[in-house]
């Protein structure tokens, strides 16, 4: 199971939101810093945009070029992509896997994207277990198994996040279901090695954490010394 450490942008910073809540907004400094300090242990970072998830259009992406010009480190990255320019300057940003959430049950943009990128994936952000778009802000009346028979056509790489426990430093306390749909990568809550090692025992392709790797909880140099299971 691979580990992606997390970098959320809003205004220039990286900073950890709690379930998604701008108003529970907690600033740690710079990203480019950030990315620096992670890609000694991993060889691929999880960026969002949290402004063009909030405002529907990516701000950020000039951060992510800067990240990848100076740490020669992949990208995932996801935030206000709902258009094929967005999706389009985020592949040229240098972002290896351009990630979809509030339009990805659109079907003309996803047969659009699909055709003209590779490494496009899906976010499944649940929210008292339906689909949660628009930063989180509103839910779809649509279920994870009727949500994946759609996308099922188009991708075979997700992200599976629960948002209810996303930055709360409190651990996994709903175990997921793993669906069987190629690649997926948890998010949501992941605060300890318990936590990690439950991930990969069910498994999960990968994980990303975020604000348990800025308030110490996890270190990367100790899944290091773990071996190369998680860190490489």
């Amino acid at each position: 199971m691979k580990i992606y450490p997390a970098i959320d942008i809003y205004n220039g910073e990286a900073v950890r939101l709690e379930q998604g809540k701008k108003e529970k907004k907690k600033s740690f400094g710079d990203p480019v810093e950030y990315a620096k300090r992670f890609s000694k242990y991993v060889d691929k970072l999880h960026i969002v945009d949290l402004e063009g998830a909030f405002e529907g259009e990516s701000r950020n992406l000039d951060v992510v070029e800067q990240i990848v010009n100076l740490h020669d480190i992949k990208i995932q990255v996801g935030g206000g992509l709902r258009e094929i320019s967005s999706v389009k300057k985020a592949y040229s940003a240098g972002a290896e896997n351009v990630i979809v959430s509030t339009r990805a049950f659109d079907e003309d943009f996803m047969e659009e994207i699909t055709d003209k990128f590779e490494g496009v994936t899906v976010s499944l952000d649940l929210k008292c277990g339906n689909f949660a778009v628009d930063g989180w802000r509103t839910t779809v009346d649509m279920d994870l198994n009727e949500g994946l028979e759609f996308l099922g056509s188009y991708v075979d790489r997700f992200i599976y996040t629960i948002t209810e426990q996303d930055g709360l430093l409190e651990g996994i306390k709903k175990v997921p279901y793993v669906p069987e749909v190629g690649e997926v990568i948890y998010a949501g809550g992941v605060t300890s090695m318990k936590d990690i090692d439950l991930l990969d025992e069910m498994n999960f392709d990968g994980c990303i954490i975020g604000k348990a790797l800025y308030e110490k909880k996890i270190s990367l140099k100790e899944l290091k010394r773990r071996g190369d299971q998680y860190v490489g």
